[in-house]
């Protein structure tokens, strides 16, 4: 059997989330295990906490977790990426695909400094990844060692939390606070950097869950005069709107926020984050917020007497001026984390508190309502921005395929019911758009950080960890380039995954800002590609190209009916733009449509 093929099968092992009860099962298992290397300690602790899966590179100073990786078949899988940046971005797709955090490997030195990209994208995000980095010998750090880098320090603006452990006996209660921390509060990365030496060194195992570190106080008390001062400014509002965004999805608080809206009558707009949180098709959807959202949020932002935000934290791309953001409304704000309230916009209510926890205290509390007139002046934008923009976009009588069409028609096609995953820039916020979500968690992109490179390795994550699920790509050309090693991921474990790469042979996002703000100054943007079709097949990954719209239903129908990976190219309309937009520096209100 070649390795391939035994990696492909042990990916298809069943993988299940492990109960509380198996849980502490495997820890009673582990526990009391005499003389094992630190290597072990980390392994067994790995799976005290209920992992299974690990995306990592190995090198020099991790050789020793590596070498005792291959006596945990069966009961941990390792993913080779074939980047560290792409381990990260898998590992991050897998927690927000899966709900449970993922896990990821990396030597010392280049191997720790590769993974930075991810590891911020996660923690701009609020993803619970834990990262795993080794470190060089604790008796050559501050030497300039070979492969030595000072990865705590350049990881501390990044991460929730990060520590150095030098003792095998320091590694168990490292990986519990770091999973504690990692997954309480408002979540976020954690990296754990552990020395060779303390990797081979041997002690005696125990593990404890971490249940409380003192000075750390994730759980906030609902605080019920804010709760009561809420359900008063929306009981008397007249023209009140939901802003939903990630912290909903984090929270699982998707049923308290569809119950909330649909007993006071409120419409919900979502950011980029908060996709699938409430369901496209739902009556009370008011659609996609920010620089490129809908026209209706948008504008009638400014005309809202009262704003609900819900597990968000008024992005920039959000709010666009903030001198001319919202002036005319109260704002409720719940959010876990109290350094989001008032810093970018200043509310009349906060709510410090769990979106979920939140929002059954305000349900009581509000009174059943609708505001027929106010979700009707929603349904006129909503025409305005159809007729103007949407139209041509997903029903173009000629020309070039359109993003839009490819989107609408997969989401079509799919139901729905698949996992997207999108790269960063003009594919991203035309899969925002136009795709229809109707189940939480089924949309994955890079929020904050914008991260070019995240699609293909976060495709891989996302499909490992919901091997159950159709997961389809959207990605741009440029995009797929910069982690285009990762189809040799795909090749080595047959990961099913489905890429669409739109190919308009541009950097589309920044030519659309050329074309828009610099006078149509293509500097640097335009790109001559390879042939994507012959790069896949080089990774024994059927594909094709399409450039006529007849070949695209068809097409679309060949790739999603496929049961392993396929790449469809396909050549869209090369320069334009996605409308609508709010220019950087306007208002919400001042939302172009052309």
């Amino acid at each position: 059997m070649t390795t391939r093929t035994q990696d492909q099968k042990k990916l298809r092992q069943k993988q299940s989330i492990m109960t509380e009860k198996e849980a502490d099962q495997t820890i009673e298992q582990t526990n009391g295990k005499n003389h094992i290397t630190g290597a072990q300690v980390l392994l067994d602790s790995l799976l005290a906490e209920g992992v299974d899966t690990i995306f990592g590179y190995p090198g020099g100073a991790i050789m020793p977790v590596y070498d005792k990786l291959m006596d945990y078949e069966g009961r941990l899988t390792h993913i080779l990426t074939r980047h560290e940046q792409g381990a990260a971005h898998a590992a991050q797709a897998y927690t927000m695909a899966k709900g449970k955090p993922g896990v990821c490997f990396a030597t010392s030195g280049p191997g720790a400094t590769n993974l930075i990209t991810g590891i911020a994208n996660a923690f701009l995000d609020s993803v619970p990844v834990i990262f795993i980095t080794a470190q060089v010998a604790s008796t050559l750090i501050g030497t300039d060692a070979f492969q030595e880098t000072d990865i705590l320090g350049v990881s501390m603006p990044v991460t929730k939390w990060n520590c150095q452990v030098k003792k095998a006996s320091e590694i168990a209660e490292a990986v519990a606070k770091g999973f504690y921390i990692a997954t309480t509060g408002r979540p976020g990365p954690i990296l754990i950097d552990i020395t060779k030496d303390a990797q081979i060194e041997k002690c005696d195992f125990n593990y404890r869950k971490c249940e409380y570190i003192r000075s750390y106080n994730p759980h906030i008390p609902l605080n019920k005069k804010e709760i009561e001062s809420a359900a008063i400014l929306i009981n008397h509002a007249s023209k009140p709107l939901i802003l939903a965004g990630h912290g909903v999805l984090i929270s699982k608080a998707e049923k308290e926020l569809k119950e909330f809206a649909e007993k006071t009558g409120i419409p919900v707009a979502v950011t980029l984050l908060g996709l699938s949180s409430f369901p496209s098709s739902h009556r009370l959807f008011a659609g996609f917020l920010g620089m490129h959202g809908n026209y209706a949020p948008n504008l009638l932002t400014n005309e809202a007497d009262l704003i609900i935000a819900v597990g968000m934290r008024f992005d920039d791309r959000v709010t666009g001026n903030l001198k001319k953001y919202a002036k005319q409304a109260s704002i409720i704000h719940i959010e876990i984390d109290k350094a989001e309230i008032n810093k970018n916009v200043q509310v009349d209510v906060e709510i410090n508190n769990d979106a979920k926890e939140a929002l059954k205290a305000l349900i009581p509390l509000v009174k059943p309502n609708s505001y027929e007139q106010w979700i009707r002046e929603f349904r006129i934008h909503d025409k305005t921005e159809f007729d103007r923009v949407i139209k041509s976009e997903i029903k173009p009588d000629s020309g070039a395929i359109k993003m839009g069409e490819v989107v609408k028609m997969v989401s079509d096609l799919t139901g729905g019911d698949a996992i997207v995953i999108t790269d960063v820039g003009q594919n991203q916020m035309a899969t925002a758009r136009y795709f229809k979500f109707s189940e939480p968690n089924s949309f994955v992109t890079s929020g904050g950080m914008g991260t070019m490179g995240f699609g293909l390795p976060a495709a891989i994550g996302a499909s490992i960890g919901r091997p159950d699920k159709t997961v389809v790509a959207f990605i741009g050309d440029g995009g797929f380039q910069m982690t285009v090693q990762e189809l040799g991921t795909i090749l080595q474990y047959d990961v099913p995954v489905k890429i669409i790469i739109l190919n308009n042979n541009f950097l589309g996002m920044v030519r659309q800002w050329q074309d828009m703000f610099f006078d149509k100054r293509y500097a640097s943007t335009e790109m001559v590609n390879p042939d994507f079709v012959k790069i896949a097949e080089a990774y024994k990954i059927p594909a094709t190209r399409i450039i006529e719209r007849n070949d695209l239903k068809e097409a679309l129908g060949v790739m999603l009916n496929s049961k392993g990976p396929y790449l469809l190219e396909i050549e869209i309309e090369k320069e334009a733009n996605v409308l609508p937009m709010v220019a950087p520096g306007a208002s919400v209100s001042e939302v172009r449509l052309a």
